[in-house]
């Protein structure tokens, strides 16, 4: 892909996450659990970069996670959602390839549980109370489930995704 178009592709899946991001943050939750949300933004993480590779998946979530705090919240979310993401991308960043693409949503589950981990740390320390600390397991179901769900989801967005640049030889 031309750097141009490299370039053009990397902005629209970031407008894309941000998007979807903003879009589900006026959704109320699945579940009445307090931190458990479907995290559908992390589809185009993931797509970004098994498409385009893992320094420009890693550009995508950085501005989506700072326009979204921009967007919809506050310092107190920036906070949050660089926790999770940066935790959720190394994991990605560590798993993505060691999978076929099947599998993918495997890496997802383990990006969304580290996610999770990287929020409920923050929370902790941010709120000085270890005790939250025992909602763990709870996240960690939330983050499994969800995260095969946004697994599977960006596996079939990545599929179609390389149909059209074949197709229109992007």
């Amino acid at each position: 892909m031309a750097k141009t178009k490299r370039l053009a592709f990397m902005a629209l899946l970031t407008a894309m996450a941000l998007t979807i991001f903003v879009i589900e943050a006026q959704i109320p939750a699945p579940v009445p659990i307090p931190g458990v949300k479907l995290g559908l933004s992390n589809i185009i993480t993931l797509t970004a970069m098994l498409l385009l590779g893992k320094k420009e998946a890693g550009i995508v979530l950085l501005l989506r996670i700072i326009m979204g705090a921009m967007f919809t919240g506050s310092p107190a979310a920036l906070i949050y959602s660089i926790s999770g993401g940066v935790l959720a991308y190394i994991v990605m960043c560590l798993l993505v390839g060691r999978f076929p693409e099947k599998l993918i949503w495997v890496v997802s589950a383990a990006a969304a549980v580290a996610h999770n981990a990287g929020q409920l740390m923050a929370c902790a320390l941010i709120v000085k109370t270890p005790g939250l600390l025992y909602y763990a397991p709870v996240l960690a179901a939330s983050g499994i489930i969800t995260g095969v769900f946004t697994g599977t989801a960006a596996m079939y967005l990545v599929r179609a995704v390389r149909k059209i640049i074949k197709k229109y030889k992007l």
